[in-house]
């Protein structure tokens, strides 16, 4: 694949109707940017501006140093060199998978095709027509024709709209998968927080067609004024570690996190070495002053106090932000609770996280 090498900078102004988009944003080079707010937010407006579907009024859009389009200049769409998927895979009806994935290729890319549908899991289907395909696989038929265009960046537009639960896990599998095998940056548009949160490093939160905040999305996690912005983000947090082994006889995993700390969640899919990411629910984590043998939380992780913050209209309760390593960790607890712990900044702590709590 192409490696670009180059963020993606946005600064524009589009008028439609009554609303306006008025965006400014960077994309990293590498990596995976949600980009996240409410129905009529902007999201796929600012997708269609990216791709060139649409012009804007007025700004520019750039990958690196190459101009896509500003008050002078606007390169096309097909000549921009960016793959686009959209909620409908939109594949060709009378072409097989083999003929989908190859329309467009360019002729450097045909030792791609073979690792590539390895990749995708779509090896076995090469010579079925769409018609036969689920949606999940259709969706990563398209997936899999916008990468052998050889992109500088892929743009995800709700690619898991309409999928079953079953089809929505695996589906966010080969996002990973791409995300992590693929030196191609992608900007993946989505609604629903639990998705993004599975496959994303950055995250752009877009309200009435602003930019809200962008950054790392570990690091908007623990910003305490998003809180409401963030909808369903505000609920968990993700821990990043590595897959060390699987206990068949209770189908449980084994992961380890970047400090060497590990956990015990149910039997996961991945490897043994596999990188993955915990979703963890605020609500599942508890704090403790020390460790405890005789408790059902056999997740027992040091961890230090960043900070203790009072919730807008929840007297009763506090939220804490907790640090293990380098990695973010949030709870809540009582107020009561908080000061009968006597915890504080700076301290040193215990968080405890049911097995179970682990999606």
């Amino acid at each position: 694949m192409t490696d670009n090498g180059h963020p993606l900078t946005v600064d524009v102004r589009h008028r439609l109707g009554q609303f306006e988009l008025n965006a400014s944003l960077t994309l990293p080079a590498t990596g995976v940017t949600a980009l996240f707010g409410p129905s009529g937010s902007g999201k796929t407006s600012l997708l269609r501006l990216i791709a060139g579907l649409d012009r804007p009024d007025h700004g520019s859009i750039r990958i690196g140093p190459d101009v896509l389009v500003d008050d002078r200049c606007w390169i096309p769409p097909h000549r921009r060199h960016l793959g686009v998927v959209f909620q409908e895979a939109r594949l060709f009806p009378h072409y097989r998978v083999r003929g989908n994935l190859t329309y467009g290729m360019p002729r450097h890319m045909e030792q791609r095709l073979q690792p590539l549908s390895e990749l995708l899991g779509l090896t076995g289907l090469l010579d079925r027509l769409p018609a036969t395909l689920s949606g999940g696989e259709a969706r990563r038929v398209a997936i899999g024709r916008a990468l052998l265009s050889d992109p500088r960046l892929l743009l995800l537009d709700e690619p898991l709209t309409g999928l079953d639960g079953n089809r929505r896990t695996d589906l966010l599998v080969y996002l990973r998968r791409v995300a992590s095998e693929l030196s191609i940056p992608i900007l993946h548009i989505s609604h629903d927080p639990d998705e993004l949160a599975t496959v994303a490093d950055h995250l752009v939160l877009l309200e009435d067609g602003r930019v809200r905040a962008q950054g790392p999305l570990d690091d908007l996690l623990m910003r305490f004024e998003l809180t409401s912005a963030l909808g369903g983000f505000n609920a968990l947090s993700v821990l990043r570690g590595r897959v060390q082994g699987h206990d068949e006889a209770y189908g449980l995993s084994r992961v380890t996190l970047a400090d060497g700390q590990a956990l015990t969640v149910p039997r996961v899919s991945a490897a043994v070495g596999a990188d993955i990411r915990l979703k963890v629910p605020v609500r599942d984590v508890a704090l403790a002053r020390r460790r405890h043998l005789e408790l059902s939380y056999r997740n027992q992780l040091t961890a230090i106090i960043e900070d203790i913050v009072a919730l807008p209209g929840q007297e009763a309760v506090v939220e804490v932000r907790l640090r293990i390593g380098d990695q973010p960790l949030r709870a809540r607890l009582t107020r009561k609770s908080s000061d009968e712990l006597a915890l504080a900044r700076g301290q040193t702590v215990v968080a405890l996280i049911r097995t179970v709590a682990f999606p």
